[in-house]
């Protein structure tokens, strides 16, 4: 699919060339090996800024599982998660596999995600009795994955702080909200067609709890204004983040771990991690730069434009589009349609804030699907594709309606 995708940026981006070439502008060449290069420099620029909070939240993590502080939250989740996934039995070794998965999801660390999701979905497949069909744990564990179930969403605030934004975490409660439209919508799509009870206490305790928590915060932030709004954002966000990071040093110390050298083990992989996808980020980056510098970018998003203007729609949303259309098929290829927004419309335009908040709170569910399944072999996929597509399509209208709200 991504051999497909990426091939024809190229093409396109060569025929919308010659066409202008043609109508007279004989400088397009230019631009387009103007805009290639400027996107391949870019790709370095953020892959060595990735590299570094990578490492930071990858040594974090590794800090978190050694002193037993992901296995308790799995013991605090197994009750829902087996209400959730009843085939699964009470204190199974999977749902510490999902429990870190999970984890990896919450900081926005997708590539950091993957290989801990193959675990959680191999120890899934122990109890799958048809190993070529996904069973419906494991249709429920990649529906999670693919609505992006993200808190502190780590990778997105860095890129637009890269990109000099005045202030990275005011992003922070608007892919909240996203998100959990976007898990909410998946869960339920996936609760009808497996007839899950979600009417149970365990999972209305928690039902409760969530929507209190929303209900509490939009009463909290509903008078305010939309400068109040980012400000409240960037507070909670960055003080979120802090509290986060004491907690797993403290259950460190606390548990005579040696935070130091898991650290410094944890930083590693995220190193690793990091070099593993600057290709795919420098692929990406350079195939969006032609589809820009040849003009073909803007008339697409013209043709889109034109019809929300016919129909009496705010227009400025179509500019962040492009990430949202991606995200479903490549986590890179959404990733690097993020950067050169940020990077052509300003990373504090509305455009450029709501690439971000596409980024944040959808997941790439065609990916997802290939990876986890094809790693365990399952090829009859059954309700996975239109559930997760469901709750992308949730994300995308939710992040949509937030933007207006905090930033419009």
């Amino acid at each position: 699919m991504l051999n497909r995708v990426w091939g024809g940026f190229f093409l396109l981006s060569g025929l919308a060339a010659l066409m202008q070439w043609y109508g007279g502008n004989d400088a397009i060449f230019a631009t387009l090996i103007e805009q290639v290069m400027s996107m391949a420099k870019l790709a370095v620029e953020i892959a060595i800024g990735l590299a570094g909070i990578m490492a930071l939240w990858m040594g974090l993590l590794k800090i978190a599982e050694h002193s037993g502080l992901t296995d308790k939250l799995a013991r605090w989740l197994s009750p829902l998660l087996h209400r959730l996934m009843p085939e699964v039995p009470k204190g199974d070794p999977a749902f510490g596999a999902i429990t870190m998965n999970l984890s990896a999801n919450v900081l926005g660390l997708d590539n950091a995600a993957t290989p801990m999701g193959l675990r959680a979905m191999k120890a899934l497949q122990r109890l799958n009795p048809t190993p070529d069909t996904a069973s419906n744990a494991q249709i429920l564990f990649l529906v999670l994955n693919t609505s992006s179930v993200t808190l502190f969403p780590i990778a997105v605030l860095l890129y637009r702080a890269q990109q000099g934004a005045a202030n990275p975490a005011e992003v922070f409660v608007p892919i909240l909200l996203a998100t959990t439209a976007s898990t909410l919508a998946g869960l339920l799509c996936v609760a009808a067609v497996q007839r899950i009870n979600l009417l149970n206490r365990v999972v209305l305790l928690w039902a409760a709890a969530i929507v209190g928590l929303l209900m509490a915060l939009l009463a909290t932030v509903a008078g305010y204004s939309a400068q109040q709004l980012q400000g409240f954002s960037v507070f909670w966000g960055n003080a979120a983040l802090c509290a986060f990071i004491g907690i797993i040093l403290a259950s460190g110390y606390w548990r005579g771990v040696a935070v130091f050298d898991r650290f410094v083990e944890g930083a590693k992989e995220g190193f690793h991690t990091t070099v593993s996808i600057a290709p795919y980020l420098l692929a990406m980056l350079v195939a969006i730069g032609a589809l820009r510098g040849s003009g073909a970018l803007e008339l697409f998003l013209g043709g889109i434009r034109s019809v929300v203007l016919v129909l009496g729609w705010d227009g400025r949303f179509v500019d962040a589009l492009p990430t949202a259309l991606m995200k479903p098929f490549s986590g890179s290829g959404a990733r690097a349609m993020m950067l050169e927004t940020m990077s052509s419309h300003g990373v504090d335009s509305f455009a450029g804030r709501l690439a971000a908040l596409f980024q944040g709170s959808t997941e790439t569910t065609f990916y997802v699907l290939a990876v986890y399944f094809g790693g365990v072999g399952i090829r009859h996929t059954r309700h996975a594709i239109p559930c997760g597509l469901a709750a992308d399509l949730a994300g995308i209208l939710a992040a949509i309606a937030v933007a207006y709200w905090f930033f419009g």
